[in-house]
């Protein structure tokens, strides 16, 4: 699989999937008691450890957290070094008044939108792919 630079090529290559499901945002202090392969994504900070996980399983490990979100991923092979993609999508989904958090991972960039958010953010993104000049 190929990295994509060019910033046109990976606009109109997005193609967006939103992934079923809820998703949040927690903070621990360790992941002792937290299953690994229930974790999305993790960041660590010095106020705590940042997951990203299915919201079932945070409920089931009677986590805490305040965001709920619906999670799309944009299946280009996005190149870490590439230039604008984060900018021109998060513009756009502003300019619909949605909000993203963003993790750009080695292969794709996922994006979290509140819950209410997902299936509009989804047509935002598609359509931002299908004109994209």
């Amino acid at each position: 699989m190929a990295e994509e630079r060019n910033l046109k090529e990976l606009i109109r290559s997005m193609q967006p999937k939103l992934h079923p499901g809820e998703f949040i945002f927690t903070s621990q202090s360790s992941l002792a008691t937290i299953p690994p392969e229930g974790i999305i994504g993790q960041f660590t900070e010095k106020e705590g450890i940042t997951i990203i996980m299915e919201r079932s399983k945070a409920d089931d490990l009677g986590l805490s957290y305040t965001y709920v979100a619906s999670w799309i991923t944009l299946t280009v092979h996005s190149s870490l070094d590439a230039v604008g993609l984060t900018a021109v999508f998060s513009s756009e989904l502003a300019k619909h008044g949605i909000s993203c958090n963003v993790v750009a991972a080695l292969y794709h960039d996922h994006i979290f939108v509140d819950k209410k958010d997902g299936e509009r953010a989804l047509r935002v993104l598609t359509e931002l792919a299908e004109n994209y000049e």
